[in-house]
């Protein structure tokens, strides 16, 4: 091996020494051809024009913008989801299918970029595929135009009066029964709600598709035309901007959705709504159309790129190309020339159809790996906590701690984001500055999961108890939790209208005026609105407009912290157990790896976690609204079974976890173990080597 460096050493030198003499014209071809994948000829950089789309500055500038506008709209439906299953009439279940489908587009055809990698022009790919996102962004605006102004009381959007008129207990011989939506339902307007709810599939779908490109193709572009030495920190650079894009997304759904939603469309003498209000839905969709828009200016650029552009600070392409030879030389076995290894390597030479019989070989061999399947599988239990606490946890707010649907972004936005990139910081410093080995990489994980559960068990106590709504809620030994026949008698009150009142005295809530039996209503000003004369309710008679105020809103900060805290434990563990990957695989499989890694992910996670997280949270509803005789949007759930099931499934998940980081250290420390024994016999190791030479070492698994 030495004479084979020292032979190559003096190709070196000569090569060097050989610079100030005229190179003839293979020389300069050489020279002129850029290391890059497929070895295709770069433009000198003396021949072209100084242009910024030359420099790999400007793209990491330029796709750290379109990585943080493309999460910032791939992660607003999480922000308005709430708002989205009040405006439409979905069940939790249907929201949490709808958050999933973003991931279906983009798992369809990521297997699919290191076969195309090198092939496309890829800055214009990642344009093209930004260009599809901002379009998905702007298709999911359209049932917000094609659908009917939102209303939010009554049968009538444009007469307010009547509306408040149709609430009140009324006798039937001066005022008609005002018609049940089942009545008013037509095969149109069915059909209509299935187009819209397919509309917003559609787009949640293409907006995956888009996403495909955008970041393979982004990062290995920095990686070719950067430095060697300025690639990491145009990495690090990328990522730091680009985790910004979910806390943007949940405070941009902040500020839309104190908005209301038909802000374009504002009726006549304005609405008697405030953003308190359980029927007050935000303008949902105005945050979606200025996503769409910040991803289309960020797409510009990337049709000005070149294909390939001048390696970053000008090197010697003749000598770094001589030195990459050299490198590959010295892995090969003497008297054998280097070969390709492993499927990123050889897609280049593969047929689309041959790829696709690659692939589940080399995917069941990656699999093969204990540590690689225990990492992925711990991954993908921390994940499926995350992605369904991203999805709902705005939702779980609103409704156990009684907070408006901006106000809970906003505390996702300001704590959970941020103490999850700090997180991602915290464990990448950990395992840069103590060098930690497989072992102790594992530890860090068994600590940041057993930390994130010790979080997450206060958070069953923490929450407020399940409100008093009269005909729907009962507990004993407590009047007036249920429909009195007598005060209702004179009425004719719909079963499906919803306009909320409370009476303060004893905190019990009625689903509408007229369930309390209230004729008259008094309105200083649209913000403060009151009904009088009701005969369900004792005392002075009378109710306010709204919820009633939950006694415990003051825990929501609390709360908040702990789960902020668990994000911090839950997001050390990234580096660490990523590098576990890293070193528990093959060298010529670690590209195909963390591919894999990232593929199972979604399967296994992000795709059925917001499902099963939606499915859970619909079990505990008491009260559905009804649409057109089919179960609609959820009005009241069971505030502490909510709870329970919510922390509870994710409380499963970091247990499981947690479980499989401890099972990653005994077989470690177990390997440790057995490579010690091996150790202390050097001479018996010595002479089987000797009596064996054909036979190859075991290989370690990590």
């Amino acid at each position: 091996m030495k004479t084979v460096e020292c032979q190559n050493q003096i190709h070196v030198d000569g090569a060097v020494g050989e610079e100030p003499q005229m190179p003839d014209k293979d020389t300069m071809a050489m020279t002129g051809t850029e290391d890059t994948p497929g070895g295709r000829a770069s433009p000198d950089s003396q021949d072209l024009p100084p242009s910024v789309f030359h420099s790999i500055k400007f793209f990491v500038l330029c796709h750290s913008l379109l990585q943080l506008t493309q999460l910032m709209i791939s992660g607003y439906l999480k922000s308005s989801i709430s708002t989205v299953e009040k405006r439409f009439g979905l069940s939790s279940q249907t929201s949490g299918l709808l958050a999933a489908f973003n991931e279906v587009g983009n798992t369809a055809l990521i297997v699919f970029v290191s076969y195309f990698g090198i092939r496309v022009h890829r800055p214009r790919l990642i344009g093209c595929g930004a260009i599809l996102v901002a379009l998905a962004g702007l298709l999911m605006t359209l049932p917000h135009f094609i659908s009917e102004p939102y209303r939010y009381d009554g049968t009538s959007s444009g007469n307010m009066s009547q509306d408040f008129e149709a609430s009140l207990c009324l006798p039937t011989t001066l005022v008609p029964a005002p018609a049940s939506s089942s009545s008013n339902c037509s095969s149109h307007m069915e059909a209509k709600h299935l187009a819209v709810v397919g509309i917003m599939f559609m787009a949640q779908t293409l907006l995956g598709v888009g996403g495909v490109p955008i970041q393979p193709f982004g990062i290995s572009y920095i990686d070719d035309f950067a430095h060697s030495n300025n690639s990491p920190l145009y990495l690090g650079i990328l990522f730091a901007v680009t985790l910004m894009g979910p806390g943007l997304a949940f405070g941009l759904g902040g500020i839309m959705l104190r908005l209301y939603v038909d802000i374009d469309r504002m009726p006549e003498g304005g609405i008697s709504l405030t953003s308190k209000d359980p029927r007050w839905v935000g303008a949902w969709w105005l945050g979606f159309l200025i996503s769409a828009g910040a991803v289309a200016l960020a797409a510009i650029p990337y049709f000005f790129f070149p294909r390939e552009m001048p390696k970053e600070k000008q090197e010697l392409h003749f000598r770094r190309r001589v030195l990459t030879v050299v490198s590959k030389d010295e892995d090969a076995p003497l008297g054998e020339p280097a070969k390709k290894q492993g499927l990123a390597q050889i897609a280049p030479d593969l047929t689309m159809i041959q790829f696709i019989k690659v692939f589940p070989r080399v995917l069941l061999r990656t699999l093969h790996h204990p540590i690689f399947l225990l990492v992925v599988l711990s991954q993908v239990c921390m994940s499926c906590a995350v992605a369904g606490m991203a999805t709902f946890l705005s939702k779980f707010l609103e409704r156990q701690f009684s907070i408006t649907a901006s106000y809970a972004n906003m505390l996702i936005g300001c704590l959970s984001i941020p103490g999850a990139i700090m997180g991602i910081v915290l464990g990448g410093i950990l395992v840069k500055c103590l060098h930690l080995s497989p072992v102790r990489c594992s530890v860090l994980c068994l600590l940041g999961a057993l930390f994130c559960l010790l979080f997450n068990l206060p958070l069953f106590f923490m929450g407020c108890p399940t409100h008093q709504i009269a005909g729907i809620t009962h507990q004993p030994g407590q009047p007036g939790l249920e429909l009195f026949p007598s005060c209702m008698e004179p009425c004719s009150c719909p079963s499906d209208d919803f306009n909320p009142v409370c009476d303060s005295s004893t905190r019990v809530e009625y689903l509408t005026p007229c369930h309390a039996g209230c004729t008259n209503q008094a309105a200083p000003d649209k913000s403060h609105v009151s009904y009088t004369n009701c005969s369900c309710v004792t005392g002075s008679g009378s109710v306010r407009a709204g919820s009633c105020d939950s006694a415990c809103s003051h825990l929501v900060l609390p709360f908040m912290v702990l789960i902020s805290l668990g994000g911090v434990m839950a997001s050390v563990i990234h580096t660490p157990s990523f590098m576990l990957i890293l070193r528990g695989v093959k060298k010529e499989d670690k590209a195909l790896a963390v591919g894999i890694q990232f593929m199972l992910l979604r399967v296994l996670a992000w795709m059925p976690s917001p499902v099963i997280h939606g499915s859970a949270i619909d079990t505990t509803c008491v009260h559905w609204a009804q649409s057109c005789g089919r179960r609609a949007v959820c009005r009241y759930y069971d505030n502490d079974l909510l709870r329970k099931r919510f922390i509870g499934l994710q409380f499963f998940f970091k247990v499981g976890s947690l479980a499989c980081f401890a099972l990653i250290l005994a077989i470690l420390r177990q390997q440790d173990k057995e490579e010690g024994t091996k150790v202390t016999c050097p001479g018996l190791q010595q002479q089987l080597l000797v009596s064996q030479p054909e036979k190859k070492p075991e290989e370690s698994r990590v």
